[in-house]
């Protein structure tokens, strides 16, 4: 059995390795996945160091909970839910080497993560080519979980997520300032480094109706400014649009509010972590708007309450919608694996998720992998979430 199981596995590695170097690196044809044994394989590729380790940390504590509470209650089918754990560092390319490891050696049966677009879809190759699913609780790139090959959309077999994508954030972004906040003239200031920022600013432009005075970029590991803030401190608007993720936008709202700039600024999900307060002050992190999916501001579930209460019994802390998409991320999941002899059954099932009932609300995989459900735009003052409105984007 030992000796199968390392063949298997250094096929699967040579199938990686040739995929990594061609021009189709999402062909799932000798994709035979992982047998569902004795326990279900649950890997973990997430980013429990470096830059953006508040995501991953935050994500792994809401899948640990998860993990622990369904093993109390029995398992699935009878089945315990096992977990191994790797940190890719914050790093695209250790997030691959991640994913090769967990699906090749660690024969796990599906793939919780990364946190960030770029690291999934650098993992999601490995997805693909061994049949094992990844579904990331927080990646809204959007094209993670599709190709777009000669005006031709096909999905990747493999490939989910729990969260929104990018465009539907810049549409909630452009509906919320224009309706909600009556804000008629913005400048939009974004990560022009980033593909998620980037994404997101382009879906802004394209669906706002409002006037942009003033477009402005940064890049990622900026920390001075001050001469953009100049730049636009004068002008006349009604809100600053901020695509970008907490380790700049925090700073840049600390330098906005030290030089006397109030207008309420919008951001993504990228705001989404305590650090953006640390790093920008509490009295700064005031009249600040971010897409969520999920706050406890909101009018919540039992089940939503139930995962409030136990998480600040197992941390000390409330959860934040990371450590909630990630909670959902697991049930899934588990949800998926019912009946399922293989990762590749368990993929097959994951699509056909319905009627899901999360902390993060009510989900429906759609064709394209994504989950159908509503938007939360909560409200920064003094550093603590005063309101949240449920955005759901007209079509």
């Amino acid at each position: 059995m030992y000796k199968k199981i390392i063949a298997t596995g250094m096929v699967l590695l040579a199938a990686v390795t040739l995929v990594a170097c061609g021009k189709s690196p999402d062909v799932t044809s000798n994709a035979t996945g992982t047998k569902i044994g004795d326990t279900i394989k649950i890997g973990v590729d997430m980013e429990l160091t470096g830059p953006v380790s508040a995501y991953g940390s935050a994500e792994n504590q809401g899948i640990k909970l998860a993990v622990k509470e369904i093993n109390k209650a029995g398992g699935v089918d009878g089945k315990k839910l096992e977990l191994i754990t790797k940190d890719n560092k914050s790093d695209n390319a250790e997030a691959s080497t991640a994913a090769t490891n967990l699906a090749v050696q660690s024969q796990v049966n599906a793939i919780i993560g990364p946190a960030t677009s770029g690291a999934v879809s650098a993992a999601s190759l490995n997805a693909q080519k061994t049949g094992v699913p990844l579904l990331s609780p927080s990646g809204t790139q959007d094209d993670l979980t599709v190709d777009e090959i000669n005006g031709k959309t096909t999905v990747k077999q493999f490939v989910f997520r729990t969260t929104f994508k990018d465009s539907y954030q810049g549409q909630v972004l452009a509906q919320y300032a224009s309706e909600n906040m009556k804000a008629n003239k913005v400048v939009l200031f974004y990560d022009n480094s980033s593909d998620y920022a980037k994404g997101i600013a382009e879906e802004f432009k394209k669906t706002y109706k409002g006037n942009i005075v003033s477009t402005q970029t940064f890049a990622a590991n900026d920390t001075d400014f001050q001469s953009t803030l100049t730049k636009i401190k004068n002008l006349d608007y009604d809100a600053i649009i901020m695509p970008g993720y907490y380790t700049e936008t925090g700073l840049i709202t600390k330098q906005a509010r030290d030089m006397g700039i109030s207008a309420p600024i919008l951001g993504p999900d990228g705001f989404s972590d305590k650090t953006f307060i640390d790093l920008a002050g509490k009295k700064n992190a005031s009249n600040v708007y971010y897409v969520s999916g999920y706050s406890t501001n909101t009018s919540l579930s039992a089940k939503a309450n139930d995962f409030i209460k136990n998480f600040k019994s197992e941390y000390g802390n409330e959860p934040n919608q990371f450590s909630a998409l990630s909670y959902d991320s697991v049930y899934m999941i588990a949800a998926a694996a019912k009946g399922a002899d293989d990762s590749v059954e368990l993929a097959a099932n994951l699509a056909k998720l319905k009627n899901f009932d999360g902390v993060t609300g009510n989900m429906t995989i759609d064709k394209h992998h994504n989950p159908i459900k509503s938007a939360v735009m909560v409200k920064l003052d003094n550093g603590a979430e005063t309101s949240a409105d449920t955005v759901t984007v007209k079509k």
